[in-house]
């Protein structure tokens, strides 16, 4: 008794071919696991320009404060650090209270970027996770806030602050920024896909309250989106200047009001102001060494779930 094979074919009718073996012939842009894209002269081009631009700004911050402001307005400019920094930066340490003003800029901005991060976590838990009666509605009108300009709450805001008796003080700066529209956003958008129903559920079979889901599941899942939104955050708060300037005054400021007085005079010493505005800008510099790794990781988990 014979057999056919089930592979046979009619005749006249040629096989069709098998597939090709991985790495042997097709596509040559398909790339396996573990491999990585390798660049051309085109791609080192065009990083180099874009590293340049970056931190062309930041090395002209550098050498202006090295300098007296006659060589700085000099036709070239220079184009080498100079022997003046030491003696401009203490300069503009004196003259703009920079002391005191980071002390405030690190309060103000630590408080926003704490309450945000708190905040902004729990209202994206709920409006990713969680079910209730208005939740689409809540959601667009948090979403609406986005399109009303700042500059048309100065006012209320003022007035509000001044009845509180606020005014000039760090407070009237941090409290009425705690949590954004922008955060949480951000938050349920990045919770609707790293955070599955199958774990809070598990959570809730094995007794956990909310408090203990939002402690030991939400917040271990929503760490990566943190760090990006706490460093968005930071950078915002750390660079306000329209609302500090209006809510502050000079015996009281943060760092960008201090240096808006640097500037203030009628006949502005550049690299005086230059010297200032790179001791504002060494903070934050440090704190994206500190936390770069996780900033970037975070950034690369969030394209991944997407």
């Amino acid at each position: 008794m014979t057999t056919t094979s089930p592979t046979n074919t009619a005749p006249g009718i040629a096989p069709a071919p098998l597939p090709a073996a991985p790495g042997k012939g097709g596509n040559r842009f398909k790339i396996g696991a573990g491999q990585q894209l390798k660049g051309g002269p085109f791609t080192y081009i065009a990083l180099t320009v874009v590293g340049l631009g970056s931190i062309l700004p930041l090395y002209w911050t550098l050498v202006a404060a090295s300098h007296d402001q006659a060589r700085v307005l000099d036709n070239p400019p220079p184009l080498v650090p100079g022997g003046r920094l030491w003696h401009n930066l203490q300069a503009a340490w004196d003259q703009a209270n920079l002391a005191k003003a980071i002390v405030n800029t690190v309060i103000v901005a630590g408080c926003i970027t704490a309450a945000t991060l708190f905040f902004c976590t729990l209202a994206g838990y709920a409006f990713a996770k969680m079910r209730f009666r208005g939740r689409g509605a809540l959601m667009t009108a948090v979403i609406a806030t986005l399109t009303i300009p700042p500059q048309l709450s100065v006012v209320p805001l003022y007035m509000m602050m001044s009845d509180i008796g606020w005014n000039g003080k760090l407070e009237s700066v941090i409290f009425p920024t705690l949590v954004g529209a922008f955060g949480v956003f951000f938050m349920r958008q990045y919770l609707l896909e790293a955070l599955p129903y199958e774990l809070i559920e598990a959570a809730k079979v094995d007794g956990a309250s909310n408090i203990r889901i939002v402690w030991n599941v939400v917040l271990p899942a929503a760490r990566p989106a943190m760090m990006v939104l706490g460093m968005l955050t930071f950078v915002q708060a750390w660079n306000d200047f329209f609302w500090p300037f209006l809510a502050l005054d000079q015996e009281n400021p943060t760092i960008q009001v201090a240096l808006g007085q640097l500037s203030a005079s009628y006949t502005p010493d550049q690299s005086i102001v230059m010297a200032g505005a790179l001791i504002s800008t060494l903070p934050l510099l440090l704190v994206f060494v500190i936390f770069g790794k996780q900033i970037v990781g975070g950034i690369m988990a969030g394209a991944v779930k997407g």
